[in-house]
């Protein structure tokens, strides 16, 4: 079966062992693999240049010549279909040949995930369930986003291939009847089976100094097969979640977990690099990072699915980093971290790389670290303040510092910055950024009078009033009857969506579903909504950019808590067949419905998860009144 040298975004599944991760794509190419963390440099990057990057294939046939075009190259002879089994994060690339039925199951085993490791295995399972399949494997290691040599060791039976760089060394050891041969620095294999028969290859990346694995056998990872299936099924057993859309959510779930850093907490926003908003442009950021606001939204999300440990583990790292004083920028908390906290992001170009589809510069780091958002203190202090007090989180010692932010807040809240979509057109004073400093005051107050905690209340009380006095004034805009981006702009923004989930103002304010009917006569295409429009507020970036999924998501919840309930529900199901094969959206769609930007992004998957609630919530309501729905 011919591989495609760019597969299309959203043709990929995850898989992932809670400290990193690795995308397979549905013709069975693993093309996307960084360890030791998510953020560290890949083994794999095949999906941001084919050549250089590097990919570990296993495909129902030898391969034949690459397909340049955006569409399949497999003959009609050959079929892949791709799935999870149910409530894993165990997937399963199937292929229809003439001869038979294969499959290569794809897990990474979870051992003691809240231990740091720089060892993380992969491991692929050939099966053949009818009739006879060969199997084409290619493994193609490329280290450090393909700028380190490698070289290649292969034992005399070709059981066990090494591959060394300089500061890592993988293994790939072959269980069955696999016989690597050397191409090059590379190996190879074809591997025939009939219905009934098994193989496998495991793949152990570490240091270079690590001890070899020990010998793999075909027990022993079934063992580890029936031992992960085990622990996602124990996991997804705690969601409380019973309501209309089960399996999404629950798929939601799962991907938020398995993008999170499981030794600290911290989920990072995507599991990849430098994927495009739009085809051959330049919107090509870094998303393997932990992003303050991000993480706090699912605080929420994974709270009212019932997973408390997940959303203490985050409010806990939160608090760390409060605790450690200024970040590098000189403000209290810096917008992103690397998921043990270290604030030091930089940018680099990675101009070796082509980028998919051409799509460059290729970035790793990012440089909108340093960038001031003042609404990361409302998703702070509101991620602190869900479920129990500020105080039973971080102690006392934790509330002090959360009670010192305040007070700077009190003295800088009314500063321009760059706002939440972090645009490089020069900072401006942003509604949102002040909605979440209302909800940072908001949030403080309620906290400190709850727990009796020492609190500058009268101080943060007038604060939290006059950004409220001031977001209704000069944030409204009575030309448009909308709230707008900026002060002094006609310009609507989808972020403030938020408005009502943080209690700013009430879902069926007169002004909130006037600024509801702005938003869908400008921002909303056939239910799907874009952030805001750049000809009308230029960001300081060439090019386009598709729908924003997580902003299609909370229209769904703003209408929904409107009382627009047909009409959300509507929406809601539209958007969900926007999905990719497996339940995994991207950060945007694309204007012929493609999946754009890193791939699959947390902030869709809360805020597909908060929509789910709420329409759930809502039509419960509408039925106990005999509404029709």
């Amino acid at each position: 079966m011919p591989t495609r040298r760019y597969p299309p975004i959203a043709e990929h599944g995850l898989i992932g062992d809670l400290q990193t991760c690795a995308l397979v794509s549905s013709d069975g190419v693993l093309d996307w693999f960084c360890t030791p963390r998510f953020d560290a440099p890949s083994v794999f990057a095949g999906l941001l240049d084919h050549d250089r990057g590097g990919y570990f294939a296993i495909t129902a046939a030898p391969p034949g010549p690459v397909g340049e075009g955006p569409l399949p190259a497999a003959p009609p002879a050959v079929t892949a279909r791709q799935l999870y089994l149910a409530d894993t994060a165990v997937l399963v690339t199937r292929f229809h040949t003439p001869d038979g039925v294969g499959e290569v199951v794809d897990f990474m085993p979870v051992h003691d995930p809240h231990t740091a490791t720089d060892r993380h295995r992969i491991v692929r399972f050939m099966r053949v369930v009818r009739g006879t399949v060969t199997f084409a494997l290619e493994c193609r290691p490329r280290f450090d986003y393909g700028r380190c040599e490698h070289s290649l060791a292969l034992d005399g039976d070709g059981d066990t291939a090494r591959f060394d760089a300089v500061d890592a060394a993988a293994y790939l050891q072959c269980v069955g009847p696999v016989r690597l041969e050397a191409d090059g620095r590379d190996v190879r294999a074809d591997v025939t089976l009939a219905a009934g028969e098994h193989a496998a290859v495991v793949l152990t990346v570490c240091a270079a100094a690590g001890a070899p694995p020990p010998p793999a056998d075909l027990a022993g990872l079934v063992e580890e097969f029936t031992a992960v299936r085990r622990f996602w099924h124990g996991w997804i057993a705690r969601c409380t979640y019973r309501g209309r859309w089960q399996q999404m959510v629950n798929r939601s779930a799962i991907t938020l977990k398995l993008l999170t850093y499981a030794p600290t907490g911290a989920p990072v926003a995507a599991s990849t690099m430098g994927l495009p908003e739009q085809e051959g442009g330049e919107r090509n950021w870094d998303y393997r990072y932990t992003w303050v606001r991000d993480a706090s939204l699912s605080v929420r999300a994974m709270r009212d699915l019932g997973f408390t440990e997940e959303a203490n583990a985050f409010r806990d790292w939160l608090g760390l980093r409060l605790q450690k004083g200024r970040a590098p920028n000189g403000e209290p908390l810096q917008i992103m971290y690397r998921v043990d906290g270290d604030p030091y992001l930089r940018e680099e170009v990675l101009d070796h790389l082509e980028g998919w589809r051409a799509s460059a510069p290729v970035r790793a780091g990012n440089g909108a670290a340093d960038q001031l958002q003042l609404d990361i203190y409302g998703e702070a202090v509101y991620a602190l303040a869900q479920s129990g007090h500020v105080a039973n989180v971080i102690g006392y010692d934790g509330w002090t510092r959360c009670a010192e932010l305040l007070d700077w807040l009190c003295e800088n809240w009314d500063r321009p910055d760059e706002g939440i979509w972090e645009t490089r057109g020069g900072q401006k004073d942003f509604t949102y950024s002040r909605l979440m400093c209302w909800v940072a005051f908001d949030r403080g107050i309620r906290q400190a009078t709850a727990t009796a905690r020492p609190a500058d209340l009268t101080r943060w009380t007038a604060a939290r009033d006059a950004v409220m006095e001031q977001v209704m004034t000069r944030g409204w805009s009575h030309e448009r009857k909308a709230f707008v981006q900026h002060y002094g702009s006609d310009v609507l923004d989808a972020s403030l969506l938020l408005m009502p989930l943080v209690d700013f103002i009430a879902p069926r304010d007169p002004r909130w579903l006037s600024t509801l009917d702005a938003m869908e006569g400008e921002l909303v295409s056939d239910s799907l909504v874009y952030r805001y429009d750049p000809a009308a507020s230029p960001d300081g970036l060439q090019g386009s950019e598709g729908t924003f999924s997580l902003c299609s998501f909370l229209y769904v919840y703003a209408l929904a808590r409107a009382g627009r309930l047909e009409q959300a529900r509507y929406a809601f199901d539209k958007m969900l067949t926007y999905a990719n094969h497996v339940g995994l959206f991207a950060e945007e769609i694309g204007p012929t419905g493609e999946q754009l930007g890193n791939f699959p992004q947390a902030f869709t998957h809360l805020a597909l998860v908060t929509a789910a609630l709420a329409l759930d919530t809502e039509i419960d309501l509408a039925v106990s009144r005999r509404d029709i729905v």
